[in-house]
Order: structure tokens, then sequence, then C-alpha cells
């Protein structure tokens, strides 16, 4: 049996993996909207591409929830220190509202998990390990 907790953190971790994607898929393949970056090997957007689309899909099923959450956490960071804290303090005035929200979810999965309706979860239970 599970109950709203479970389920909000499930669906966090859903919403908060498909939302990070977009920003991958915009840098990568110029997709919903965006504009992609002329080599994935470029720094630092095709970087950043790469961790957005391929962590957000590992966030969004559940996949190695922890240590990738911990990863994104870290990008998101870095990228608020790096490219918005030198236009201004505060997040409402330098553009960094997403990026210091997506670090602290991408915190809290870290710290949380992925859930029972993760992949890690099943495998979770697969093995014995608790519900």
């Amino acid at each position: 049996m599970f109950g709203f907790k479970e389920l909000a953190l499930n669906l966090l971790r859903i919403v908060t993996g498909l939302m990070f994607w977009q920003h991958g898929a915009q840098k990568l393949f110029g997709w919903l909207g965006g504009t992609a970056v002329e080599s994935w090997l470029s720094w630092p957007m095709g970087a950043a591409g790469i961790l957005e689309f391929f962590g957000g899909l590992l966030i969004l099923f559940g996949v190695f929830t922890r240590p990738v959450a911990f990863l994104l956490c870290g990008q998101m960071a870095v990228a608020y220190f790096w490219r918005h804290l030198p236009s201004g303090f505060w997040p409402i005035e330098n553009g960094g509202e997403r990026a210091v929200l997506f670090c602290f979810i991408f915190l809290f999965l870290w710290a949380a998990g992925g859930g029972r309706f993760s992949v890690d979860g099943l495998l979770k239970r697969r093995r014995g390990e608790g519900d």
C-alpha cells in the first residue's frame, strides 16, 4: 500500500524529469523552439544538453535516481553561480529561478530516491529490499 506522500514523490520525479529533458532536447536537437548546439562536444552548452536530455530521461523513469540527481543538482548549482549570480544576487532579478528550483528538487530526489513507481523502486522490490 502507498500513500499520498509516495504518490507526490513519484509525481515530482516524473514531472521534473520531463521538464528537465525538454531543456536538453532544445540544446541538442533544436526541438521545442530551441536552437541546437553545433556539436554535442561543445563546452558548456553541449555538455549541459547531454546532462539535461539523458539525465532528465533517467530521472523521469527513475533509473539511478540518486546518483543522477546528485550530478544534476551540481550542474544546476554551477549554472546558477556561473551564469546567473554575476547578473545580480536575487534569482528573480538574474533569471536564475529555474536553476535554483531544479537544484533543490534534485537535492531532494538525491535524498529521497526514485520512489515506488520508478525502475529503482521496482528493482529494489524484486531484490526483496522492502517497499
